[in-house]
């Protein structure tokens, strides 16, 4: 009777220590030590543009219609839809999207590089729309997937930059 006394208490006092490791007995994925360490946040080094209220919230409206199509043509790109990518690419972000999302208005508040920068993004996109118009004729996706990196790129490069206000 001590010996099973003994065992069930062994195997509770187990059970318990092995309770926090729970989750890596149901094979979920752990992170590693360093994903889960919260990150030190550098200093916000980007040069602030300062726009009238309403350009702003318009300004903000385009950018986060970039993005929604930035995802609706990976979207498309994973369903073979290259004509949709292409038609995405050119009429929401590329050159002959100036007129759509009010680029003359904003031109003005924004620091020359930041046009600069700007400008080159569009050009990459109208570029992605190219390729992945090849890309339906060639059936090789990897220069558009290349273009698609290099607008991409760009969008990251003009957040680093520059903070509207």
């Amino acid at each position: 009777m001590k010996h099973l006394l003994l065992i069930t208490v062994a195997a509770a006092a187990l059970a318990s220590a092995a309770a926090p490791h729970a989750a890596e007995h149901r094979h979920e994925p752990a992170l590693p030590a360093a994903m889960s360490m919260p990150m030190p946040q550098p200093a916000d080094t980007r040069q602030s543009v300062s726009f009238p209220p309403m350009l702003l919230e318009h300004e903000m409206r385009n950018m986060r219609d970039h993005l929604a199509t930035l995802q609706r043509i990976q979207a498309a790109l994973a369903n073979n839809a290259y004509d949709e990518a292409a038609k995405l690419a050119e009429h929401r972000l590329g050159l002959s999207s100036f007129e759509l999302h009010g680029a003359h208005e904003v031109a003005p508040y924004m620091p020359a590089g930041m046009q600069a920068m700007g400008t080159e993004m569009h050009k990459a996109a109208s570029r992605f729309a190219i390729e992945v118009d090849k890309a339906a004729a060639t059936g090789d996706l990897r220069p558009a997937l290349g273009a698609l990196a290099d607008l991409t790129q760009r969008c990251v490069a003009c957040h680093a930059a520059y903070r509207l206000h």
